[in-house]
């Protein structure tokens, strides 16, 4: 009897074993890209702009979907500033759109994407009240905040001003390098936390005591950490200012590599990841005169939009320069 339970419940682990694999799963590439609407918001001079991110669900892959069919908003031009060349993993608050004058609360804006997979994926933007945000919600989501969460000095806080010294628009050849550069300017808000705050690694640090609930308890299942329930509903986040250098347009396999590596824009939540993102993780010290410079070498020739993006922790700016590349 005991022979037969005992094959009975290693069945059963295995049988099982391929469901627990199945959903924890993740993928360095091969998987699909989703458009994500984040919300709109109002400029004091009464503009609305719909807001939009996506989400990279390859952990390596970057994919480059140039504007088309596969790349496209509607209705109206199909190019309204999106990305072609796409980040790993979750990118909140990429861009935004101008809301045409007069659009109602029923119209939607669609942006669609066929991934090199052939999966196709929607985002529907429109003005409902419900997905109406602010500076402090864009604070809340990228983890520079609890949720619910603020302050008045949050509350007051300004992106920070990225602009690239000299020409915006730059030729490069093949294999040789090309310096840029950028001046940043910020609030000094928030004011620098890092060194391990963030990270789905560390969500749960001092929410609970050490895993001492001995087991056959009947809160023995909570004793691992792993199946705890998150301390944050959002993503945390070490907060300083930082720069970073990445390509937001440019041609298919077309790898592009920057001196110095750069500070990830996308959320590697991974322990050692270079990305604020990471636990233990800490902001590098700026510049006395917010001038970074970086080089950047092309693998193919191709037109190339790169972006400059200045992180205060909770809110961005960015300006970019379109290179021109030949053999």
């Amino acid at each position: 009897m005991m022979k037969l339970r005992a094959a009975a419940l290693l069945g059963a682990a295995l049988w099982l074993a391929p469901v627990a694999s199945a959903q924890s799963l993740s993928y360095n590439s091969g998987q699909s890209i989703a458009p994500a609407y984040e919300g709109w918001e109002e400029e004091p001079d009464g503009s609305k702009y719909f807001l939009f991110g996506y989400m990279n669900r390859n952990w390596e892959e970057e994919p480059d979907i140039p504007i088309g069919p596969a790349n496209s908003f509607s209705p109206g031009n199909p190019d309204q500033g999106q990305p072609t060349h796409f980040l790993p993993r979750r990118n909140r608050f990429t861009f935004r759109v101008k809301v045409p004058a007069g659009w109602t609360e029923k119209e939607e804006l669609i942006w669609t994407i066929t991934s090199p997979n052939g999966k196709t994926e929607k985002a529907w933007a429109s003005l409902r009240l419900d997905y109406k945000v602010d500076d402090v919600v864009k604070a809340s989501e990228t983890g520079a905040l609890g949720a619910g969460s603020s302050s008045p000095e949050i509350r007051a806080n300004k992106p920070p001003v990225v602009k690239v010294q000299g020409s915006k628009t730059l030729t490069a050849k093949v294999g040789q390098p090309l310096a840029i550069s950028a001046l940043v300017t910020d609030d000094g808000v928030p004011k620098v936390r890092g060194a391990g705050l963030a990270g789905a690694a560390v969500s749960n640090r001092g929410s609970r005591p050490a895993d001492t609930v001995l087991a056959g308890t009947d809160a023995a299942p909570r004793a691992n950490r792993a199946m705890q329930p998150p301390a944050r509903a959002t993503v945390g986040k070490n907060v300083g200012l930082h720069i970073s250098w990445f390509v937001y347009r440019g041609p298919s396999d077309a790898p592009v590599v920057f001196d110095p590596v750069q500070i990830k824009a996308w959320e590697d939540t991974r322990s050692g990841a270079n990305s604020p993102w990471a636990p233990i993780w800490s902001p590098p010290e700026m510049p006395k005169d917010g001038i970074i410079p970086a080089k950047v070498t092309f693998s193919q020739p191709g037109t190339y939009v790169i972006w400059g993006m200045a992180d205060d922790g909770a809110l961005t700016g960015y300006d970019a320069v379109t290179v021109t590349v030949t053999k």
